[in-house]
């Protein structure tokens, strides 16, 4: 018989449609912050300003510092004048992307879609996995053609389009490296009142960086996660960054990663001894029940969708398990989940 947390199904959960959020708190520290305790094997609730409290002087706080990209462009297609929608996942150089485009069955090789007066997107060529490769022409950089046009790529459970103040709160306080088509979510509960507060009781920030793709937010769908094919992401952990996570490891303290993409960068950078190397790659790293840990020590993280592999990972963490009775746990005291939702911590 199969342990529990080995087959996707056992990675289901019941979850009213109004306890996703929609927008964000009005505060980002005023998210709710459920806390795991392994050792205990307890759940207690707080709220996420409630973190300084939580971080041992010492111990490192390792964020991703990624920027999420205008990435979706809305446009009519040349010719017939029907809506078109192109989500950019990944630069290729010279204002060529991968894209997911829709409606996929309109959008082949050659057809072109005006996004605005001074962008068109001109789709390539359809690739092996359904995406397309897509050129960006533009009078306009790229980059200011994207930021001036595009819009904010709310995940597909968000029933609203963009507005004004998405643009400052899909962000962390702390983006710098443009690139995501997704933020990397527990990072958004972060002040900068908050971030201090942390530096002044002792506790290191450490910054490196994973551009965050689409497949995120594909839930597993075969029943063996084994068989699951992940989706590649590039990460970036520099020298100074791999030096700062050796020197917390030699004076006892302990990591603390901020969201799956930070754990998953720390995991895909670290060799057999646990050391963070540095470094650039792309990774396909999937982290499911059981695995053994290298890099990471505790996680900070949103609440994750169904048969997902972000909620895999925290299972691998904090255990199958206590990570189901966590989930209850939330969904019976009311917690917003997702993107825009409350935060949970494991230590």
């Amino acid at each position: 018989m199969p342990s529990p947390g080995s087959r996707t199904a056992d990675y289901d959960y019941a979850l009213p449609p109004d306890r996703i959020a929609q927008v964000p708190a009005a505060a980002r520290d005023a998210s709710r912050l459920l806390v795991i305790d392994r050792a205990r094997g307890t759940i207690a609730h707080h709220v996420f300003r409630d973190l300084v409290g939580l971080i041992p002087p010492g111990d490192a706080l390792v964020v991703n510092t990624t920027r999420v990209i205008r990435a979706r462009l809305l446009g009519t297609r040349v010719g017939s004048g029907a809506p078109a929608e192109i989500l950019l996942l990944r630069p290729l150089g010279d204002g060529r992307f991968e894209a997911l485009v829709r409606p996929g069955g309109k959008l082949g090789a050659g057809r072109v879609v005006t996004v605005g007066p001074e962008l068109s997107v001109e789709i390539e060529q359809v690739t092996d996995r359904r995406t397309r490769i897509v050129r960006l022409r533009t009078a306009l950089s790229v980059e200011e053609a994207i930021e001036r046009h595009g819009h904010v790529p709310l995940p597909p459970y968000m029933t609203r389009g963009d507005t004004t103040a998405d643009g400052e709160r899909y962000q962390t306080v702390y983006a710098r490296e443009r690139g995501s088509v997704a933020a990397p979510t527990a990072g958004l509960h972060f002040t900068p009142e908050l971030l201090a507060a942390l530096t002044a009781r002792g506790v290191e920030r450490v910054d490196v960086v994973l551009h965050v793709g689409a497949g995120t937010f594909k839930p597993v769908e075969v029943d063996d996660p084994a068989r699951h094919v992940m989706h590649e992401e590039w990460y970036s952990v520099s020298a100074a960054a791999a030096d700062r996570v050796a020197a917390v490891r030699r004076r006892g303290g302990r990591i603390w990663a901020v969201g799956t993409t930070t754990a998953r960068t720390l995991e895909s950078a670290a060799g057999e001894d646990g050391t963070v190397r540095a470094g650039s790659a792309e990774t396909r790293l999937f982290i499911r029940p059981p695995y053994e840990w290298r890099a990471v020590d505790h996680l900070i993280t949103n609440f994750h969708l169904p048969r997902s592999t972000l909620l895999m990972l925290v299972a691998a963490l904090a255990g199958y398990e206590v990570t189901m009775r966590a989930y209850r746990a939330a969904v019976d005291a009311g917690y917003r989940f997702y993107s825009y939702g409350d935060a949970m911590v494991i230590v």
